[in-house]
């Protein structure tokens, strides 16, 4: 093979690799959006619901069946803050308004502010599964070595299917990192809720 050859086949091998770099990077920024759309679609996204007060409280409660909820929570190793749900687990009618408490202390002698993020499995049971109040929709700060009880009202979903007995609600707190008010993430999550 002469050396034009070799040079005309290093470059198309060149090419191609860049064509699948390049492909292989937008596969990446495409993957977050298309997993949102499968968890959507199938149910398995273990994302928990919001709805009205009054919506909660208009539901059908089914008398005959419990469900058993478990509480769980984690933080971030960066965020130097102690959580922890007052109660583990409780049994719950499908329909019924049920309130819970965590409680969240700071154990600097700093101002620090941390966002929750809700897991639920089984992930069948994340689209039954409605909150009408929760720390979570809201950036929390706590003063330096600050503790508070932090309010979770929730409703199962009578229309959660009947082979979910347990459901666990997991809550990781991870470091807030944008200095932005707790009213305007709150409205900016309203905003997208409604989207999604």
């Amino acid at each position: 093979m002469e050396s034009g050859d070799l040079t005309a086949a290093n470059k198309r091998i060149v090419t191609r690799l860049a064509v699948v770099v390049l492909a292989m990077f937008g596969f990446g920024f495409a993957l977050v959006p298309l997993y949102d759309v499968f968890c959507d679609i199938t149910g398995i996204n273990g994302k928990t619901g919001r709805i009205a007060a009054e919506e909660a409280l208009g539901q059908e409660v089914d008398e005959n069946r419990l469900v058993t909820v478990e509480f769980l929570a984690s933080v971030n190793s960066e965020l130097p803050w102690e959580f922890r749900p007052l109660v583990k687990k409780i049994r719950v009618h499908p329909g019924e308004v049920t309130e819970v408490n965590y409680f969240a202390s700071n154990r600097t002698g700093n101002t620090v502010a941390g966002q929750a993020i809700p897991s639920l499995a089984p992930g069948v049971a994340a689209k039954y599964f409605n909150k009408t109040e929760c720390f979570c929709f809201t950036r929390q700060t706590l003063g330096p070595h600050e503790g508070k009880n932090m309010p979770l009202r929730f409703v199962v979903d009578p229309e959660l299917p009947e082979e979910v007995r347990t459901v666990s609600l997991s809550y990781t707190f991870y470091p807030a990192q944008d200095a932005a008010p707790a009213e305007t993430i709150s409205m900016e999550q309203g905003k997208l809720d409604s989207i999604l």
